[in-house]
């Protein structure tokens, strides 16, 4: 038979032995009393055996760089080199001599370790512990280069789903044509109907952009949701419908005025839109306007004097030779120089057609010379 060896609970340390005690001493305060010192016992016991260890390392750090000394000495060669080198290797075997002396302590310590007796916090330890939570892995969030190429991608794909269910206008239309195209339910496809309805706006098709931006709120209302129960859009755009379908007059108020708003900020962005491409077009008329000296004809017209405006306007040159003559001389010929830069006034261009027309009459006499 089989028997069972119960010493080695002979040296077990409990606290809160039901000794015999005196009636005047207060137990619960004596255990606590008991159980305090037999923790500081036991913390004085490890920062002893922490600091041996300690030691030990600073004296094998000290040991190994010593030994890189003796090696770089070695290779050197010079007296001053072999004596340095001597002392060395005698500090060498002293730092050995201290490393084994203090593995000794530290044997020694580990067996004292072994000899205390057990206790309430020593006779378990744990030995498995793992807690395991499931969380939603982090998402690492596209660069603005990778989520301009993702919605390129998307809308070369799926515009024209896109456009026709930004043409839909009832709730249980729209529900269908997203159960049937659940792709759909995305921030591509918000984006792409806010492009939509700021295009629309441009073109001044103002019914049209209506239209569409109520499905730009109900595809953005249908993220929010998603956002908030924190579930992909696709699997939640059906709630939307059923809530928006049976929403009390706070919903319904809370969609209008999100929608109001949204058709507000097209305009905005429409008439910036307009207002930057018509300085757009201003200016590369004014570009292909620019006279030889860099200035623009139509400005430099407003800033004429008016008599100086009437001789441009009426091409004649007399008149605006006359009404140069009256003017201030300095005055008149910065004006002239403007319209010389601008191009309204070309100098000496008479008497380059006469000489021109000049070289064409000697020509052809040559040639009918030479014919003769």
């Amino acid at each position: 038979m089989t028997t069972i060896d119960y010493s080695v609970w002979d040296h077990i340390e409990v606290s809160d032995d039901e000794d015999d005690i005196h009636p005047n001493i207060d137990t619960p305060s004596l255990f606590r009393w008991r159980h305090q010192a037999r923790v500081d016992r036991m913390e004085q016991f490890e920062k002893q055996g922490a600091d041996l260890e300690k030691s030990r390392a600073e004296c094998r750090r000290k040991l190994a760089d010593l030994q890189k000394r003796i090696k770089e000495l070695e290779s050197a060669g010079t007296d001053d080199a072999k004596a340095e080198l001597s002392r060395a290797r005698d500090e060498e075997k002293q730092l050995k001599k201290e490393e084994r002396s203090w593995e000794k302590k530290i044997e020694e310590h580990r067996r004292e370790e072994k000899k205390m007796p057990w206790n309430v916090d020593t006779l378990s330890k744990e030995g498995f512990s793992k807690s395991v939570v499931n969380i939603k892995p982090e998402v690492k969030e596209d660069t603005e280069e990778e989520k301009e190429q993702k919605h390129k991608t998307f809308v070369e794909k799926y515009e024209k789903q896109i456009k026709h269910f930004g043409m839909l206008r009832r709730w249980d239309d729209s529900q269908k044509y997203l159960s049937d195209n659940p792709h759909l339910v995305c921030e591509e496809t918000a984006n792409y109907l806010v492009i939509m309805c700021i295009d629309l706006e441009v073109e001044e098709k103002h019914a049209l952009m209506e239209q569409v931006a109520h499905q730009t709120i109900v595809m953005q209302f249908i993220l929010e949701l998603a956002k908030s129960l924190k579930v992909d859009p696709r699997g939640c755009f059906r709630q939307f419908f059923a809530k928006i379908k049976t929403a009390d007059q706070q919903y319904q108020d809370a969609f209008n005025d999100e929608l109001e708003s949204f058709k507000e900020r097209v305009r905005g962005r429409a008439k910036i839109r307009i207002e930057k491409a018509l300085k757009e077009y201003e200016e590369q008329e004014k570009q292909k306007r620019l006279g030889p000296g860099g200035l623009d004809p139509v400005e430099v017209y407003e800033s004429l004097p008016a008599e100086l405006q009437k001789c441009f306007d009426e091409k004649d040159i007399q008149m605006l030779q006359d009404a140069i003559s009256k003017m201030d001389p300095t005055e008149a010929k910065i004006y002239m120089q403007k319209c010389i830069d601008s191009g309204l006034w070309v100098p000496n261009s008479r008497t380059e057609e006469d000489a021109g027309d000049k070289e064409e009459e000697k020509e052809e006499a040559e040639k009918e010379k030479e014919a003769e």
